[in-house]
């Protein structure tokens, strides 16, 4: 299966490539404030990963690594710039690690990474577990857009948010159990070449402040900004802030 997708060949965009992976309580809707402005200077693929937007849940095997591999194989994209955000993040890290060649510069917004979770992310896990148990979609929805909004973000972004995280649960609960998700290529990170920049929200859970700081000690010549109003999903919280952090970001490397 080739992920869901689209790309700036319907609009103008033109020169590197640029992949955005979204969040795992969003799909790639979440970049249509990023999609036209990076257009000016890349061509920006969005794709929906499995259960989640467009991309359905299937029973054969699969891995969200090998699904990104295998849509840039289809496009013929090599090397690409990577966005990636929370569980994006790490898709990012996974295809970055495991196949070097194929990533040429990393954004990492907030991503997620196998560190022993803290108090407050054990907390949100149990309350939206029991949510979810109790059949409560909608107040499952509404602890994720609590959670991982920031105060900066405004009602249009909170509804953004409510829709897609509340569609990703439909569909993923309505696949039943028979999914056979692998975990994909381990994550080596010092085998990552791409020019990386990590970026952590001071409104976030602490945990995802951590992994910041591990990613920032450990992948090589990574550069680590923290924005001390950002909660989890910044680039929907201050859209026009995060589209310059980006495109100056990859700007910089081209020139």
């Amino acid at each position: 299966m080739i992920l869901s997708h689209d790309t700036t060949g319907d609009t103008t965009g033109s020169g590197p490539a640029v992949l955005l992976l979204h969040a795992g309580v969003a799909d790639s809707r979440m970049w249509a404030a990023q999609r036209a402005p990076l257009a000016r200077s890349h061509r920006v693929i969005r794709c929906d990963l499995r259960g989640y937007g467009d991309t359905p849940l299937t029973s054969e095997p699969f891995d969200n690594a090998g699904d990104v591999k295998a849509l840039l194989s289809s496009l013929g994209e090599r090397p690409v710039a990577i966005v990636g955000a929370s569980s994006g993040g790490n898709v990012a890290l996974q295809v970055a690690s495991e196949w070097p060649e194929l990533v040429s510069h990393l954004v990492l917004l907030n991503s997620a990474f196998a560190l022993p979770a803290t108090r407050s992310l054990q907390r949100f896990a149990r309350r939206e577990d029991a949510l979810l148990e109790a059949g409560d979609i909608d107040g499952a929805t509404e602890l994720n857009v609590a959670t991982w909004l920031g105060p900066d973000a405004d009602d249009d972004a909170r509804e953004l948010l409510r829709t897609m995280q509340r569609h990703a649960f439909r569909v993923q609960l309505g696949a039943g159990e028979d999914i056979h998700q692998d975990a994909g290529p381990g994550i080596d990170l010092e085998a990552v070449t791409a020019h990386t920049l990590i970026v952590s929200g001071g409104q976030d859970l602490d945990h995802f402040r951590a992994v910041a700081n591990h990613l920032a000690g450990h992948v090589p010549g990574a550069k680590h900004t923290q924005l001390g109003w950002a909660g989890h999903l910044p680039n929907l919280e201050r859209p026009d802030e995060i589209t310059t952090l980006v495109t100056d970001f990859l700007a910089e490397f081209r020139r």
